[in-house]
């Protein structure tokens, strides 16, 4: 995924100016990936807003920016809440962010979800209030436990663990 120009935000739990930007629990960091840029497959294993915590995994398969979302009962969920929008934009890679919050936990409440340490998430749909061009109404997170990351080939995080 390209990130080029694009702020990367981060989620400190401190917002005291104008356009300070956040939620809590804080403990995030992230960026919209450039719009048709996203190639590639994440493997969601802990939870997924609007589905809840996962039995199965929901695999998203990338290409050029959007999702083809496929897995068990838990994926048609997701599916359905997709197609019921009618616009294609809501399978937009959306958000690429790495959990920071080694007080949170797997909860099943998305906002707690995406910031425990260790995990990673990415988002459908809305980029708009990241940087992004994509304006529709819906912005799901999907969180996955354990990735190793790399920024402009470098390592920043493996199997969890930052390293930087």
């Amino acid at each position: 995924m390209g990130a080029k120009n694009r702020k990367g935000l981060g989620d400190t739990g401190i917002y005291h100016k104008k356009g300070d930007f956040g939620n809590l629990p804080s403990g995030e960091s992230g960026v919209a990936p450039l719009e048709g840029t996203t190639n590639g497959i994440v493997i969601i294993d802990k939870t997924f807003a609007g589905v809840g915590l996962l039995k199965k995994p929901i695999k998203l398969v990338f290409k050029k920016g959007y999702a083809k979302v496929s897995g068990g009962k838990e994926a048609q969920k997701l599916i359905k809440i997709l197609e019921d929008i009618k616009n294609k934009d809501v399978y937009n890679i959306a958000e690429f962010a790495i959990g920071l919050n080694n007080k949170a936990k797997i909860t099943g409440n998305i906002l707690e979800d995406e910031k425990v340490y260790g995990t990673a998430h990415v988002a459908l749909g809305n980029n708009k209030s990241y940087g992004g061009k994509i304006d529709v109404p819906i912005h799901l997170d999907g969180v996955f436990n354990k990735p190793t990351v790399f920024i402009d080939n470098k390592k920043i995080m493996h199997n969890g663990k930052l390293i930087i």
